[in-house]
C-alpha cells in the first residue's frame, strides 16, 4: 500500500523512474495498491513555492492525467470504480478508462483547454476505488483521493474528502456488510495525541473535514483500519472504534548511508468479530556505504 506521494512533483520523468524501479520486482508490482498524494497532483513548482496555477491552466489537469494513467497501470484490473447512482460497484478502473484513453493521450500531447474540460469530471468519478473482498466476510480495500483542489504551492498540502466520495464509500460498504476494510487515503484524519517539540509536528495539515469523515465511517467501527501517509510520522492509534495507522516515510529523513525502516502489518479478526491489528514487524534497512571522494 503506497498512500500517496509516489513522485515529488508529478513530473513525467518521476513517474518513469517509479515504474523503472518497480519493474525489477514484478511479484511486488502485482500487489501494489496506490493513491494520489499532494506531491503527485498539487505541487505547482518545487523551485518556486509562491508560484500559482490558474484554474484554467492545463498543468493541474496534466498532473491528474499522469496520476490516473499510473494508477490504471498499477491496479486497473484489480480495483473497481463505484456507480453511486446504481448503488453498486461498477467497472474495473481499466475498463472505466477505456472510454477516455484517446482524450487523455491527446491532452497529454496538446494540453488544450477543450480537452482539459472534457476530462474535468474523470478525476472525481474514479474515486473511491474499491478492491472487493474475496469472500463476503473477507478483507476489502477502499482507496480515496483526499487532496483538496488547490492551485497554489503554499496550500498544496490541504486535505479534504468530498461528500461524493463518502457516499460512494457507503455504497461499497453496504454491498459487503460482513466484510472488514482497509480505508486508505493520503492525509491524516486526526492530529496525533502525542507531545511534540517541533512546530511542524504540532501544526499539521490533517483533513479539513476529518471529524466529519470519521463520523461517516461509524458503520465500520471495529471493522476497519485507516491507513494514511503524508505526515511521515510513526503512529498507531484509534478514533471512534477505527484503527489508524500512520506510515513513516522510509526515504524522507535518512540519507543513503543511514539506516531506515518500515513495518509489515498483520490484520486478524478476533473471536468477537472485531478487526485486530497485531504487533507490527519492523524491518530495518541498513544504509549503503558511501565511497570516499577524492
Amino acid at each position: 500500500m503506497i498512500t500517496g506521494d509516489l513522485t515529488d512533483a508529478g513530473r513525467s520523468a518521476e513517474w518513469v523512474e517509479f515504474f523503472a524501479a518497480l519493474a525489477a520486482y514484478p511479484r511486488i508490482a502485482d500487489l501494489v495498491i496506490a493513491l494520489p498524494g499532494n506531491h503527485d497532483v498539487n505541487v505547482v513548482d518545487r523551485a518556486s513555492p509562491a508560484r500559482m496555477d490558474l484554474p484554467t491552466s492545463p498543468m493541474k489537469r496534466l498532473r491528474q492525467v499522469r496520476t490516473i494513467s499510473a494508477l490504471g497501470m498499477l491496479q486497473g484490473s484489480r480495483l473497481h470504480v463505484v456507480e453511486s447512482s446504481a448503488g453498486k460497484l461498477g467497472d474495473t478502473l481499466a475498463d472505466a478508462l477505456k472510454w477516455h484513453g484517446g482524450d487523455m493521450a491527446a491532452f497529454a500531447d496538446k494540453g488544450s483547454l477543450r480537452l482539459s474540460r472534457s476530462l474535468a469530471g474523470l478525476w472525481a468519478t474514479i474515486f473511491p476505488m474499491v478492491m472487493p473482498p474475496a469472500t463476503d466476510d473477507g478483507l476489502g480495500v477502499i482507496v480515496l483521493n483526499s487532496n483538496a483542489e488547490t492551485h497554489f504551492s503554499f496550500t498544496n498540502a490541504l486535505g479534504l474528502v468530498s461528500a461524493e466520495q463518502a457516499r460512494a464509500l457507503a455504497v461499497a460498504i453496504r454491498q459487503y456488510p460482513r466484510a472488514c476494510w482497509i480505508v486508505a487515503l493520503h492525509h491524516h484524519v486526526i492530529e496525533y495525541p502525542k507531545p511534540a517539540k517541533a512546530l511542524s509536528e504540532r501544526i499539521g495539515t490533517a483533513l479539513i473535514n476529518g471529524s466529519w469523515f470519521i463520523r461517516r465511517l461509524q458503520d465500520l467501527a471495529n471493522h476497519a483500519v485507516i491507513m494514511h501517509g503524508h505526515r511521515h510520522i510513526d503512529w498507531i492509534g484509534d478514533c471512534g472504534g477505527l484503527l489508524i495507522v500512520s506510515a513513516p516515510s522510509p526515504v524522507m529523513e535518512p540519507i543513503d548511508c543511514l539506516e531506515t525502516y518500515f513495518y509489515v502489518h498483520t490484520l486478524a479478526v478476533g473471536s468477537d468479530e472485531r478487526l485486530k491489528l497485531l504487533a507490527p514487524e519492523r524491518i530495518n534497512v541498513r544504509g549503503q556505504p558511501v565511497a570516499n571522494e577524492e
